[in-house]
């Protein structure tokens, strides 16, 4: 055993990782570092390891390590001393001398292998190298464990490696095993997303990943994400410590961590809540109010406010149906409080939708009992229907003029609105135009003219007084916006050519950070989707399989074993998942749909 630590020790990298500085303990035998000469920028060695890897029949009871290094240390993250399978409670260390000293509170399992992971816990005392890592293992039992696993954890939208999830292999297949019980072998993912979990025993898992939010090592779905394997898990490999997946890389040694294998690949998600009931209510002005739901689609039979007859009642949902907006369309005053009447389908002390009637009080906002006492207290909104009108010009030919009021209409004269251009000779044209009301939002108007915009012309759409009355009973002011297309000329575009499209999906263009859509389409036919006016940069297409048709984006549930709605980045010849467009270029990219899912 000690010819294998001689072998593995001198093996460390000696490279510096960034860890989070969450707690510190300080050491009584610490060293003051010599004024002068070079900064130290080598991490920690260890130089003794107790018990030494391998060791077998390790006692069970007030089990110890100790890891002995080269210079004092001390530990950076606590949350990093991670024991796999994990107990109840987290380890406890303590500095002695140049080592750390780990226990445990309660008495290991018997028969089992351990391993006890160091990664980005330690770093040294004076500089705060960080230690690489290291994973520790032993059995209390008379055998080692010799199988493994490797796969990613990634984000289920963006595709991004998540760093710090928790990936469980259960041996229990029943569905309440993730949400009772501490799994049989775990591991955190590094920098990259990646997970080896090495050591365990040859049989058959459940494999889950989990965003551990308080570190217990179950799963709580009302605040946690997580990510399963459809299939049963069985290893096939077996460890090698000369493996590259089971090395201690520096996360920024690209090359290397991306040469890692992964068998499976995890998509966190966040599921809908299960429980139906109304969990938020506000009353946001005069003749305003929304509540909100916990769970998606919820099922309303019918709502009602005292006194205010039915038909003066104007509702709308969100996408989600987790959201209902309510307005009162009468514009005399309205009582302090309204005593709302919910009568939906709610979820009872057993788990099952019953239907029930909840009545809500809903007192008017303090601000809206502020008296007026002067002119200059008085705000546009006071007597003015509000509303904007916008129109980007990178994006109004797809999406046109935006008209969104802030308060349902009662009256509307869309037929008023004049759409005008002046060409590059300054000529003066009318067109006519099509007004569309949004299918999610009552309040939004997409104005559309009925000519092809061009670059070099001036386009206008004017809003005439007093034709748009709102639910408080008042009108609105003219207003008019103007919009020129780009004329930049280091503008590029690209064009995607969409083929064997045969269901429904939703294709994005995102930033090179992938954390903003550029621009978005819907498509369940071979397209061509059109994407201008791009500055020279890096950008990723992304392409989520709609399923069920419903133009969103749909997370999964676990207990239903329904993974989230299939996404997928458009990747080149060369692997990479960034398109790189240059200025003043037009690109056309080909894309295979039915390939790309197969």
């Amino acid at each position: 055993m000690k010819k294998l630590l001689s072998y593995i020790i001198p093996a460390f990298p000696v490279i510096v990782v960034l860890g989070s500085m969450i707690f510190s303990h300080s050491c009584a035998n610490t060293t003051t570092p010599p004024s002068g000469g070079p900064k130290d920028t080598i991490p920690p060695v260890i130089t003794k390891l107790d018990p030494l890897p391998g060791t077998v029949n390790v006692p069970r009871h007030k089990t110890k390590l100790f890891l002995e290094f080269n210079e004092y240390v001390t530990v950076k993250d606590p949350k990093s001393l991670f024991l796999s399978p994990p107990l109840e409670k987290s380890p406890k260390f303590k500095l002695k001398g140049k080592g750390v000293l780990v226990s445990f509170e309660s008495d290991l399992d018997s028969n089992k292998t351990y391993t006890l992971d160091v990664t980005n816990a330690i770093g040294d005392n004076n500089e705060g190298n960080m230690f690489p890592g290291y994973t520790l293992v032993f059995s209390t039992g008379d055998r080692i464990d010799s199988m493994m696993v490797t796969g990613i954890v990634q984000d289920c939208n963006t595709l991004q490696p998540l760093k710090g999830a928790t990936v469980m292999l259960y041996k229990d297949h029943a569905d309440s095993a993730i949400f009772l019980k501490r799994p049989d072998a775990a591991v955190k993912t590094d920098d990259w997303g990646y997970f080896c979990l090495r050591n365990i025993q040859d049989t058959v898992y459940r494999m889950y990943a989990i965003i551990d939010e308080n570190n217990n090592n179950l799963y709580e779905a009302e605040s946690e994400k997580v990510a399963f394997i459809d299939s049963l898990v069985q290893p096939v490999n077996v460890v090698n410590d000369t493996l590259p997946e089971l090395q201690k890389y520096d996360m920024k040694d690209t090359v290397n961590c991306l040469a890692r294998k992964n068998e499976y690949e995890l998509s966190i998600f966040r599921e809908k809540p299960s429980k139906q009931l109304i969990v938020n209510k506000e009353r946001v002005g005069e003749r305003t109010a929304y509540i909100t739901f916990m769970a998606p689609y919820a099922q309303i039979d019918s709502i009602w406010i005292k006194g205010v007859p039915s038909d003066k009642l104007i509702t709308q949902f969100n996408i989600m149906q987790d959201s209902l907006e309510i307005w009162v369309n009468d514009p005399k005053e309205q009582p302090d409080t309204f005593y709302l009447n919910v009568k939906y389908m709610k979820t009872d002390t057993l788990g099952m939708l019953n239907s029930f009637t909840e009545e809500l009080r809903l007192a008017k906002p303090k601000k809206g009992l502020a008296a007026k006492t002067s002119r200059k207290d008085i705000k546009k909104e006071d007597t003015t229907a509000v509303f904007t009108l916008e129109a980007k010009p990178e994006t109004v030919e797809q999406y046109g003029f935006v008209f969104e009021f802030k308060y349902p209409l009662v009256e509307d004269a869309f037929d008023s609105l004049t759409f005008r251009y002046l060409n590059p000779k300054q000529q003066e044209f009318k067109e006519k135009y099509t007004v569309t009301q949004d299918s999610l939002n009552l309040r939004k108007y997409v104005v559309r003219p009925n000519v092809d915009l061009l670059p070099g012309y001036e386009y206008f759409l004017k809003v005439p007084h007093r034709k748009f009355k709102d639910i408080n009973g008042f009108y609105n002011d003219s207003t008019e916006v103007k919009v020129t297309l780009p004329n930049d000329d280091k503008l590029s575009s690209i064009s995607l050519v969409l083929s064997n499209v045969s269901n429904k999906y939703i294709v994005d263009l995102l930033n090179e950070k992938r954390d903003k859509v550029l621009r978005s389409y819907i498509v369940d036919k071979d397209s061509t989707l059109p994407f201008p006016y791009l500055k020279a940069g890096k950008y990723s297409i992304r392409i989520t399989e709609d399923v069920n048709r419903n133009g969103i984006v749909d997370t999964g549930n676990l207990l239903e074993k329904k993974q989230p709605e299939k996404v997928l980045f458009y990747k080149l010849e060369d692997g990479s998942f960034l398109i790189d467009i240059p200025e003043m270029t037009e690109l056309e990219q080909n894309i295979d749909v039915a390939e790309m899912f197969k």
